[in-house]
């Protein structure tokens, strides 16, 4: 037999399509079934995650300058840093009767505001943070009694931005059966199901991203059909639930172990091909078609760019008027229209 002498399922497949009296798809399924079982037991049992809030600011002092706007980046829904209506040399002088006056894109800030709160010395600390753009702090003071009045105004730049959205693409093939066959989206749908099982421990999440079946010519062969699997897998935010512990709680951390049930899913089909003395199924994973890439992407509104943000290289931060960002793509584009931060549309 082929798969004897060749040792490679896509290899018998491509001399045995005539074969008659294969597995149906259902049998095929049950056996996946099976090995799914398997698999569950490698995962631990269920726990919950929260997805870390990021480093506390509670001690950053952010300074600012009076020659140029100072960059500022509070991750999104969060509380910025202390923010110092004062330069490097009025920090380390006495001043006399200062008067601090913070004004930002909506207008002057006050306290009296829940998502504001400045120090009688002027710090300024933003709480849940969504609102990027300009901030100024206007500050008049005296340096001694007898001199006159001072009046400086320091600008800072303040971005809001989140962590890139991480996932794994992956692509399988399948051979299948006719592409007009109803057994292809059973078979699609019962698939789907058993990989967000495998997954599911880790709170992970598995979805379709397209699935097209095609007439495949074969080397010294004839036409097959296959069916081109494109999915992704990614890792859920679990805030509302009790902390987790440890590394458990790494979103990095849990899509790795999701891959690895992946693959090894996959490799235990071909496994169970090779070893069964039966007849090749109708629906079978065509060995080392399996493929793997990691992606970053960010919410529409945000990109990244080293270039513009070298302080905060891998971070999706909110799209500058004169960009926008549509989708969950990776860039702020160009667009001379958008005059405001976190655009969608141009």
């Amino acid at each position: 037999m082929c798969c004897a002498e060749r040792g490679r399922a896509r290899s018998c497949s491509r001399q045995t399509t005539a074969t008659a009296g294969r597995l149906p798809a259902r049998r095929f399924l049950l056996l996946l079934l099976l090995l799914l079982l398997v698999l569950l037991r490698a995962v631990q049992p269920s726990k919950r995650f929260l997805r870390s809030a990021g480093p506390k600011h509670d001690n950053l002092k952010i300074v600012g300058s009076v020659i140029f706007p100072v960059k500022v980046y509070v991750k999104l829904n969060h509380n910025s840093p202390r923010i110092l209506c004062l330069t490097n040399r009025l920090r380390n002088l006495e001043l006399i009767d200062p008067i601090f006056q913070w004004t930002g894109p909506g207008g002057v800030l006050s306290s009296e505001n829940s998502s504001v709160k400045i120090s009688p010395s002027g710090t300024l600390i933003l709480r849940h943070f969504n609102q990027s753009g300009v901030y100024t702090c206007s500050i008049v003071y005296k340096l001694t009694a007898m001199q006159p009045v001072e009046h400086l105004i320091i600008k800072y730049l303040i971005y809001a931005y989140s962590d890139p959205k991480n996932y794994y693409e992956f692509t399988a093939q399948y051979h299948t059966a006719p592409c007009n066959s109803s057994e292809n989206a059973y078979f699609e749908k019962a698939l789907l199901q058993i990989l967000s099982n495998l997954v599911a421990e880790l709170s992970c999440e598995v979805a379709l991203i397209k699935s097209e079946c095609h007439h495949v010519k074969m080397q010294r062969g004839g036409l097959q059909n296959e069916n081109f699997f494109t999915f992704s897998v990614t890792s859920l935010d679990r805030e509302n639930h009790r902390l987790c512990q440890q590394r458990d709680c790494d979103a990095f951390y849990r899509l790795n172990k999701a891959k690895h049930l992946i693959e090894r899913f996959f490799k235990e089909q071909v496994e169970i091909i090779r070893k069964s003395s039966e007849p090749l199924p109708k629906i079978y994973y065509i060995d080392g078609t399996l493929q793997m890439v990691w992606v970053d992407c960010c919410s529409p509104g945000y990109g990244m760019n080293a270039q513009m943000h070298p302080e905060c290289p891998g971070c999706c931060v909110v799209c500058s008027p004169g960009s926008y960002n549509p989708s969950n793509g990776n860039h702020c584009l160009q667009c001379d229209g958008s005059l405001m931060y976190g655009a969608t549309k141009c």
